[in-house]
């Protein structure tokens, strides 16, 4: 795609986004031609996001032993009120 100066400078996010996709965007100014296009091509967007990493204090430990003997203690409740009903 090539497109002039003036619509470089009205859609400059729009097409710097479609550089980023993999697009070749051409400007053209005063006669030159001028090539935008990504250092690094990534292969999508998603492949761009900074992983975040969230920790929640309150959360309790998974391999707590209380908490997966209380876990498995409610499964099998939960399992003999199932096989009751039947």
């Amino acid at each position: 795609m090539e497109v002039s100066i003036t619509q470089f400078r009205r859609e400059i996010f729009s097409l710097v986004n479609q550089a980023l996709d993999g697009a070749e965007v051409w400007v053209s100014h005063k006669g030159k031609r001028f090539r935008i296009a990504a250092e690094n091509q990534p292969t999508s967007r998603l492949s761009r996001i900074t992983p975040l990493a969230i920790l929640n204090p309150e959360a309790p430990a998974l391999n707590d032993p209380d908490l997966k003997a209380d876990q498995m203690a409610e499964m099998e409740k939960a399992w003999e009120s199932d096989w009751s009903a039947l």
